[in-house]
């Protein structure tokens, strides 16, 4: 299965309400290239799905809900079949049983550290095991 590239007019049209978070996003991407064989991107509307089988993450521009108070912040969500606890876990949700969804903000290229590309890892084998 070849990698689908995400369109760069969808992306600046995704990105047109906060266009400071475009840069953190484009980092996020690069590093889920390096690291993942199989990787497929969708842009909708409301989020960018990362997937390979399925979907194992999404970004999407978080509203202030979680506390955000950046245009230049991503809302990271991933699911693994167990609930991780963390501080940098802004929200879990268990829609389904043995699957948790986790959404944490990034708001620096910096937060794109090896813990954050293990749970990655992680939601990547999850959404493969399916």
């Amino acid at each position: 299965m070849a990698a689908c590239q995400a369109d760069p007019g969808e992306l600046l049209a995704f990105f047109q309400p906060a266009p400071r978070a475009l840069p953190l996003y484009e980092a996020l991407e690069a590093l889920l290239r390096e690291q993942f064989p199989i990787l497929n991107i969708r842009v909708q509307k409301t989020q960018i799905t990362f997937s390979s089988r399925h979907v194992f993450a999404c970004v999407s521009l978080p509203g202030r809900k979680l506390g955000n108070r950046s245009d230049a912040a991503l809302l990271l969500t991933f699911g693994l079949a167990f609930r991780l606890e963390h501080p940098r876990i802004a929200q879990v949700v268990e829609p389904y049983p043995g699957r948790w969804t986790h959404h944490l903000l990034l708001h620096e290229a910096e937060e794109l550290d090896p813990q954050l590309m293990d749970w990655l890892q992680q939601a990547y084998g999850f959404s493969m095991a399916k």
